[in-house]
């Protein structure tokens, strides 16, 4: 198992660094039409710490950065309500236009039947892209303050050359404090398209990976990301079976060897709103498959990878084997869908019951 620090000599239990953005949700329409939009707060590592810390009660904490205006303080009182600490967040003067340095917006629209969800960023210039290496002193946090597991992933190291020096230098900062870290390789072409394509995105993940302990993604991030090759595919894994996805991770473990646990989702698509999910994961020579949820019926698919990041991390964390962390990880990536919003509103009770295969009765 992994060798997770005592808490007894840590502030934190998990510390996540990523951008934090504000989502705005058009509900059932479409962002083109929309009126009005719901607001939630999202970002693929952050929406870790945050499901850590509302469904598994752990202390965790977020690194990043916003422009000092009502939108960064909007964003941060979401983040303040998920119970997630923000002292190390970096607030940056703002200018009065976004010139120099603004907050990130993602409106994002769920998805339904035959019409796929959709999201639309705008992200570029902001105050956590701008973040670089010297701005925040991780020698305070991992060797004063101390934290048990540190997680950061592949879209922060995608939003600019300097986050994603950020990125590996928080990863060396924490190996050498011996905190626990894991990386989300979560490959999104178009955060690449414009700053050297997948060839950069495979230059910087290549480098973050060696630093990571858990390595986390779907079926697609490992080849596009890490450059692994599994039966002759390079870019196309639809014809890959179960059988294929093994070898891809074992695949993976052999080229990192300080990779001690890789885990990867599986997710079917029948229509946007019907789901075959389900993830496997490699640790200490054995390929263990976790519960398949058939035709799982989604509302909101966005967060639900993070989600699954989260209850692994905390059965990892808890000192479960394996094959039960990853069902942790499954069965809160699955409740996490099936509500609105990046995050998860699921409780350890639902996910532990879902473990056990409880239905949709009515609970009263």
């Amino acid at each position: 198992m992994l060798n997770v620090k005592s808490k007894d000599n840590c502030m934190f239990d998990q510390l996540s660094l990523g951008e934090v953005m504000l989502r705005l949700d058009p509900g059932e329409g479409r962002i083109k039409n929309a009126r009005s939009f719901a607001a939630w707060e999202g970002g693929g590592e952050y929406n870790v710490a945050r499901g850590l810390r509302k469904c598994f009660k752990l202390n965790t904490a977020v690194v990043t950065a916003f422009a000092d205006n009502d939108i960064g303080y909007l964003v941060e009182d979401f983040i303040l309500q998920g119970g997630v600490d923000t002292r190390f967040v970096k607030w940056v003067p703002y200018d009065g236009i976004g010139r120099s340095v603004r907050n990130g917006l993602n409106f994002t629209e769920r998805g339904f039947g035959v019409r796929g969800a959709l999201g639309v960023s705008d992200r570029a210039n902001t105050a956590a892209a701008n973040l670089k290496p010297g701005d925040i002193d991780w020698e305070y946090i991992f060797g004063q303050c101390g934290v048990r597991w540190f997680h950061t992933g592949g879209i922060f190291a995608a939003l600019s050359e300097t986050s994603a020096q950020v990125a590996l230098e928080a990863c060396k900062a924490a190996k050498k404090h011996g905190t626990i870290v894991s990386y989300d390789l979560n490959y999104r072409p178009s955060l690449w398209k414009d700053i050297g394509g997948i060839k950069k995105a495979q230059e910087i993940n290549k480098e973050i990976a060696n630093y990571v302990d858990v390595m986390i993604g779907n079926e697609e991030d490992f080849i596009a990301c890490l450059g692994l090759s599994v039966e002759g595919h390079t870019d196309d894994l639809s014809e890959l079976n179960i059988d294929g996805y093994k070898k891809m991770i074992n695949t993976a473990s052999q080229a990192y060897p300080n990779f001690k646990v890789i885990g990867t989702t599986l997710r079917t698509v029948k229509t946007a709103t019907i789901n075959d999910w389900s993830a496997i994961c490699w640790a200490e020579g054995k390929v263990y498959q976790g519960m398949e949820l058939e035709s799982l019926e989604i509302l909101d698919r966005v967060g639900g990878g993070d989600s699954f990041a989260s209850g692994l991390i905390y059965g990892l964390m808890a000192g479960k084997d394996y094959a039960t962390a990853l069902n942790y990880g499954i069965c809160h990536g699955a409740l996490a869908m099936t509500t609105s919003g990046d995050t998860s509103m699921a409780s350890q009770k639902e996910v532990e019951s879902l473990m056990k295969g409880a239905g949709a009765r009515v609970q009263r």
